[in-house]
């Protein structure tokens, strides 16, 4: 039976209210309706893509939906997971700055217990120094053993330091969110306030960041982006608990300001976050660190160590120095730098061309989530946008 040509027009009406309307000559149309491709197919429930310049956003879109029933917003909020850690790394080189702390500051100045760890039942041969937790060389493993979710930041860096360290400070690369975290204890002590205050005065702020926090308040959970996971199964998507909140809910306050992965964020923010980045430290006129800092912050500082494929480490930052290594870096030009997160958000600046990428999306074992099909499409058809104008 064929519909009727009322019937086809109205059908037709509807299909053009539900997609979203893009200029004819935007170079970057391409982008939503790739991302798209991805949703119907039931890989992810929804994706935020940004790209910007140093001064303005040049693209931004959503597709799919939050939680599986509303449509997702481009002002959505999304867990960031790992891309919390440049972020900490930034804040204690704003102390660095003031002259309140040093790289090569030994750990144990800030948080005591530090004096007690061990290498296979011994002192290491030297201290952990603050410029081995930024760069994933302390040695520290990666999380906690059993931490309860209530626990102070301070208590959280005391359980770090009773973990066997796996190999001697400065001798490997190795990932270590809960190296992080300690930098977050670390900003506490040197600056005399909180975490979360210390960000949000002296970076969330000033950088208009208003949508970035460690707690989402109860108010803006309908914008909260589900976090989700292939149902091997079913082969569809199932809601999946972050770990890392370990048992509590996002909207509560009494869990501590986990700098790790601990965040929760927009895609504008960000973005801004990364602007600063690219104009040497400054962000709408205010002076966030010095370019000689954020210099020495976006370059290799792990040498010769090895660590994830054409990306060595410089401080909180991953730098990608040979692009073909990783299929999703191929369009970025060497000495970018960004960070990923757990289940699929990333974030990168390329100096070079003086642009921001970031996507936004919340799904959990997708192998590399640096490396996902939707991050090599994103940056793809982005840097071809990019090459139009």
């Amino acid at each position: 039976m064929h519909a009727s040509l009322p019937q086809r027009l109205f059908f037709l009406t509807l299909l053009a209210a539900a997609l979203p309307l893009y200029a004819a000559d935007d170079p970057f149309a391409a982008i939503p309706p790739k991302m798209q491709e991805f949703v119907n197919q039931g890989q992810v429930s929804g994706i935020v893509t940004l790209v910007a310049s140093k001064d303005k956003v040049l693209h931004l879109a959503a597709v799919g939906t939050t939680d599986g029933t509303r449509k997702m917003q481009t002002d959505d909020l999304f867990w960031i997971a790992s891309m919390s850690k440049p972020i900490t790394a930034v804040a204690a080189a704003i102390l660095v700055d003031e002259g309140k702390l040093k790289w090569d500051d030994p750990v144990e100045k800030y948080i005591p217990e530090f004096a007690t760890l061990k290498l296979n039942g011994q002192a290491p041969a030297r201290p952990i120094q603050v410029r081995d937790l930024v760069t994933h060389t302390s040695g520290l493993p990666d999380g906690y053993g059993q931490p309860q979710p209530h626990w102070t930041l301070q208590q959280f860096a005391q359980r770090i330091a009773t973990q066997p360290l796996r190999f001697e400070p400065g001798t490997k690369w190795q990932y270590s969110t809960a190296g992080i975290d300690a930098v977050g204890r670390v900003v506490e002590v040197a600056s005399g306030a909180p975490y979360d205050q210390f960000l949000q005065k002296r970076l969330f702020d000033p950088l208009g960041m208003k949508n970035t926090s460690f707690w989402i308040a109860p108010e803006n959970l309908p914008r909260y982006a589900h976090t989700y996971i292939l149902n091997a199964q079913t082969n569809k998507l199932a809601d999946t608990p972050i770990d890392y909140m370990y048992g509590s809910e996002v909207t509560d306050k009494q869990r501590p300001p986990l700098g790790g992965a601990g965040l929760f964020s927009t895609a504008e923010d960000v973005a801004k976050f990364y602007q600063m980045a690219l104009n040497n430290g400054t962000f709408a006129g205010k002076q966030i660190l010095k370019p000689d800092t954020l210099a020495t912050m976006t370059k290799n500082q792990i040498g010769a160590l090895t660590a994830r494929a054409g990306m060595p480490w410089g401080y909180g930052y991953c730098v990608v120095a040979d692009p073909k290594a990783m299929e999703a870096n191929v369009m970025l030009a060497p000495n970018s730098f960004g960070h990923g997160g757990a289940f699929g958000t990333n974030s990168w600046a390329d100096p070079k061309r003086g642009v921001v990428y970031v996507l936004m999306l919340e799904r959990n074992k997708m192998g590399n989530p640096d490396n996902s099909p939707m991050h090599i499409a994103f940056q793809d058809l982005a840097a071809k946008a990019l090459d139009k104008q």
